[in-house]
């Protein structure tokens, strides 16, 4: 690897690990999802380091430009403020919740390293065409096309649920609720 590709590899790593790290810690909404957008650019700028120009271009497409604009505009839709209870036992729950899983992923970590530590494979060179949009399109298209279309299917009902829930009931609808709701109390 050269020096040049040492340091993407390097700065990009380091980026997506704060990235994810300030995902997972930030206190509002708004901000996990600007995190979760900049580990996802330099996620890209792994794929790059890798030769897989087209998996980078899918990453920023796809995840930086449809799935983290569709969070963003679903925390605006709720409201981007979302502050618990200012309790002070609330707020030694969320410390200790936060070592506990600050241990879990320690733990983790530590045996995910420990069992790559003895790995010792042979370099394999990468087959011609590697990453290309070929063999990209051919083991989408030929080998994984219903997990694929499943994923499509699952995302396009998650955002009708997500519209169905946001979605302000007009006047006539609060009206016909409350009469069904009386008329059952009466018959109660």
């Amino acid at each position: 690897m050269s020096t040049a590709g040492f340091v993407l590899f390097l700065v990009c790593a380091v980026v997506s690990v704060l990235g994810a790290i300030g995902t997972v810690a930030a206190r509002r909404p708004l901000r996990a999802a600007v995190s979760l957008l900049v580990t996802i650019i330099a996620i890209a700028g792994l794929y790059l380091g890798l030769s897989a120009q087209l998996l980078a271009a899918i990453q920023l497409l796809v995840y930086a430009g449809a799935v983290v604009v569709l969070f963003i505009f679903v925390i605006m839709l709720i409201g981007p403020s979302s502050e618990g209870s200012n309790d002070a036992t609330a707020g030694g729950r969320h410390l200790m919740v936060r070592m506990l899983s600050l241990a879990g992923m320690g733990m983790f970590t530590a045996t995910l390293a420990f069992t790559l530590v003895d790995v010792s494979a042979q370099y394999v060179a990468t087959p011609e065409g590697f990453g290309s949009t070929q063999v990209v399109g051919e083991a989408l298209y030929r080998q994984s096309l219903v997990p694929f279309e499943v994923v499509s299917i699952t995302l396009l009902v998650a955002i009708v649920g997500a519209l169905a829930v946001a979605r302000t009931k007009t006047a006539k609808e609060l009206s016909e609720a409350r009469e069904r709701r009386a008329q059952i109390e009466k018959a109660a």
